[in-house]
């Protein structure tokens, strides 16, 4: 009997240390928006955007390393945000968001975003 109460209090003590992992670096971006931040795991200077930009700032362009999606989603809605190199939507994509997702560091995307335009899929 002990055995079945102790594996069930291990997976309990496994799944609360699970969740206090995952929430740790939870990206704290405004509903309907689509942000950037300068470092890993959603540190650094935070930039936010509900649209397009062709042609980001100085002070995030080229110097991106985590990013969100807290776009709205639903039918006919472009709620995936792709990432470029380049400014004016050109060139490779870097990192590419479906809806809620985060990216808290990918080093293929890292420091390489000038632009991103919202889209019906990635």
């Amino acid at each position: 009997m002990k055995h079945p109460l102790a594996l069930l209090a291990a997976a309990a003590l496994a799944l609360g240390g699970a969740a206090v992992t995952t929430t740790a670096y939870a990206a704290q971006c405004p509903s309907g928006e689509f942000c950037a931040w300068t470092d890993a795991n959603y540190t650094g200077m935070r930039w936010n955007w509900s649209g397009d930009d062709h042609d980001w700032e100085p002070g995030i362009q080229d110097e991106d390393s985590s990013w969100a999606n807290h776009g709205i989603s639903g039918p006919g809605i472009k709620d995936h945000v792709q990432v470029y190199e380049n400014p004016g939507l050109i060139g490779l994509g870097t990192v590419c968001l479906a809806p809620g997702q985060e990216i808290p560091y990918d080093s293929w995307g890292n420091d390489s975003g000038d632009s991103h335009t919202w889209k019906m899929e990635c």
